[in-house]
C-alpha cells in the first residue's frame, strides 16, 4: 500500500461566518489533509503538534478514520495551536482575529520510522525551514513531493521557501501568492517563474472559481461545484490538498494525465468541506456521498461538440 505522509499543523479554530460562529473546534491543515486522505483507503501519516488541552477524542477520531497519529507530538506543558477568524459576507475575505502559536512556536517535527519511506509527503503550510527538515528526515527521495506555502513565508522567509522549493515536485497555492511569489499578474506567466524555480507542476487555487494545473506547456483547469450555501469555507484548500495527494497514493500514479484525476477529487472532497463548520463534514463524509458528488462533476464538465 501506497504511504502518504501529511506535515502540518493540528489546531483548534474559532469561526464566525454569516452562518453562525462556533468555539474551539478541530482545524489544522494536518487535520484537513489527513480527514481528506481517509477517503481512499491509503496509510496516512500526520506529524504535528498539540498542547495539553488537545482533546484525546478527537486523536481517536482520526485513528478510526486510519490516520495514523504516532507522529503528532504532545507537548504536556504547552497549549494547542489556536487562530479565530471572521468571514466577510462574500466568504471570500476573512479578518483574523487571534493568532496562538502556542506549542507551534518551537514545533520540531519528528517523523516517525514507519513513514520515512512515504512514497507521497504532503508539506503543509509551515515555516519553510521545517518542510525542509522533513525531507531531510526521508529514508529515500519520495516519489512525490507536494507543498503548501502563503504570503506571509513570502514575506518573512523568502530564501528559505526558494531552497526548498527545489526539492519538491508540486506546490499548490492561490492565485494572489501565486502572483505575489513569481512576480507576475498572468497565472500562465506565473506557472512558467515558478517552474523555474523548481516544482514540475503548479497548482493553482482559484477558490469557488475552480483550479489550474501546469506541467511546462501543459495546462488543465478544473471547475469548483456550484454551490448553493457555502457554511464556512475554512480549511477548504488543505482538503483539496490532501484529496489530491490522496488520489494519486492510491492510484499510484504521478502522471499528468493521473494529476488531472486529483485535481478533479481535490476540488470534490473541497465541496464537502464548506458545507459544514471546521472539520465536521469531512467527519462524516461517506463514500457513497463522494461517488455521487464525482458525477455531478462529470456532468458539469462533460460535454459533446463538433470540430468539423
Amino acid at each position: 500500500m501506497s504511504k502518504l505522509l501529511a506535515v502540518g499543523t493540528v489546531a483548534f479554530d474559532a469561526i464566525e461566518t454569516p452562518f453562525g460562529k462556533t468555539d474551539k473546534i478541530l482545524g489544522g491543515s494536518g487535520s484537513y489533509i489527513g480527514l481528506a486522505a481517509s477517503q481512499f483507503g491509503i496509510e496516512t501519516g500526520v506529524v504535528s503538534v498539540v498542547g495539553a488541552d488537545f482533546l484525546e477524542s478527537d486523536l481517536k477520531m482520526m485513528n478510526a478514520k486510519g490516520i495514523n497519529t504516532d507522529g503528532v507530538e504532545i507537548d504536556k506543558d504547552g497549549k494547542t495551536f489556536f487562530w479565530s477568524g471572521k468571514y466577510h459576507n462574500d466568504m471570500n475575505s476573512r479578518d483574523t482575529l487571534i493568532t496562538e502559536l502556542n506549542v507551534l512556536e518551537t514545533f520540531t517535527p519528528v517523523v516517525p520510522n514507519s513513514f520515512k519511506d512515504s512514497a507521497i509527503v504532503m508539506l503543509g503550510n509551515l515555516h519553510p525551514l521545517t518542510q525542509a527538515s522533513v525531507l531531510d528526515q526521508m529514508t529515500e527521495r519520495p516519489k512525490l513531493v507536494v507543498l503548501d506555502t502563503m504570503n506571509f513565508w513570502m514575506d518573512i522567509a523568502l530564501d528559505e521557501l526558494h531552497a526548498v522549493l527545489k526539492r519538491v515536485d508540486v506546490i499548490t497555492i492561490n492565485d494572489e501568492e501565486a502572483r505575489q511569489l513569481s512576480g507576475e499578474y498572468s497565472l500562465v506567466n506565473a506557472a512558467k517563474k515558478i517552474h523555474k524555480m523548481g516544482p514540475k507542476y503548479v497548482v493553482i487555487k482559484k477558490g469557488e472559481h475552480g483550479a489550474l494545473l501546469f506541467n511546462e506547456d501543459k495546462m488543465f483547469f478544473a471547475p469548483a461545484l456550484p454551490l448553493a450555501e457555502v457554511f464556512d469555507p475554512t480549511g477548504a484548500g488543505d482538503t483539496f490538498a490532501g484529496g489530491f495527494c490522496g488520489y494519486l497514493a492510491k492510484t499510484q500514479d504521478i502522471s499528468f494525465e493521473n494529476m488531472k484525476n486529483a485535481i478533479i477529487y481535490g476540488s470534490n472532497l473541497a465541496s464537502f468541506c464548506v458545507e459544514k463548520f471546521g472539520t465536521e463534514r469531512m467527519q462524516e463524509l461517506t463514500l457513497a456521498e463522494v461517488k455521487n458528488r464525482l458525477k455531478a462533476f462529470k456532468e458539469l464538465t462533460q460535454f459533446d461538440i463538433d470540430l468539423s
